[in-house]
């Protein structure tokens, strides 16, 4: 044991001791440094480039002591270096994706589309942002699932961001009998806006005729909410609309067709014969 111990190079040991301790002061500094930059960042910028900076900062300072450490063990840093730069063109070749998307992550920091906790919709996809990386956008829907979606892909697709601005409107596809008449339907959708307290006044609720369905008038009632309180309207005015429909007799008609054997001729009569008609 006492020869074993013999042959290790005192001055080997004090290096690699001196090489641990640059990391840990490194770690350290790094994690001060982000909680600094974001609280420094904090009423500067929004939540995504806080934690831009303050990742791109650590990752600085942790590099810096991590070439010191390397440097105490006695690492040729001109051969790393060196070293590094073929490396890192092998892995530009491998990984073009990956360049790709990098490059369009600092398009999204620079252009802001959204930010984190917003309300986004990517194809098919809607979420909250959870965060944004160089390499792509976590997101979690509705159903509380991760979803992550790479920055090139936000880059080239239609982005959504539901929560831009603080009032949405809601559009309410609506059908009525050709027999009511569309100025009463109309006077019963706006009653029914005003008395819910979710609706805003400003700006006004909108009614447009949309044309004349296969079995129906097709019209259309949008109302403006808060953003918040979105979804709360969607359920709500909806039940309201048909509760006061039912209370005015006003008929939402379901689909249906007739039958004629020419331009000028009455629809074909239709007789249903049960198993009493045909035993009787």
């Amino acid at each position: 044991m006492e020869q074993w111990l013999g042959k290790i190079d005192s001055g080997l040991v004090i290096a690699i001791v001196e090489a641990l301790m640059y990391l840990l002061i490194g770690f350290i500094l790094a994690r001060m440094t982000s909680r600094g930059i974001r609280q420094w960042s904090k009423s500067r910028f929004d939540i995504h480039q806080q934690l831009l900076m303050a990742r791109i900062a650590s990752y600085l300072v942790l590099l810096v002591f991590v070439v010191m450490g390397l440097n105490a063990i006695g690492f040729n840093l001109g051969v790393l270096i060196g070293a590094a730069g073929i490396l890192s063109v092998a892995i530009g070749f491998a990984s073009q994706t990956s360049a790709s998307n990098i490059i369009s992550g600092l398009f999204l920091v620079a252009e802001r589309p959204f930010s984190v906790g917003d309300l986004i919709r990517v194809g098919t996809t809607t979420g909250e942002v959870l965060s944004i990386d160089l390499l792509s956008v976590k997101l979690r829907t509705f159903d509380n699932l991760f979803v992550r979606i790479p920055n090139e892909t936000l880059i080239k697709s239609e982005v959504t961001t539901l929560t831009r601005f603080p009032i949405r409107r809601i559009d309410l596809a609506i059908g009525v009998a050709y027999k009511e008449d569309i100025k009463r339907v109309r006077a019963v959708l706006e009653h029914v806006a005003e008395r819910n307290p979710l609706c805003l006044d400003e700006p006004k609720p909108i009614f447009v005729f949309l044309g004349f369905g296969e079995s129906s008038l097709d019209m259309q009632f949008s109302v403006w909410v808060k953003r918040e309180k979105f979804i709360d309207l969607k359920n709500s005015i909806h039940e309201e609309i048909k509760e006061a429909f039912d209370l005015e007799g006003i008929e939402i008609p379901f689909p249906h067709r007739s039958l004629y054997t020419g331009s000028v001729t009455e629809p074909f009569p239709i007789r249903v014969i049960n198993d009493r008609d045909e035993t009787s």
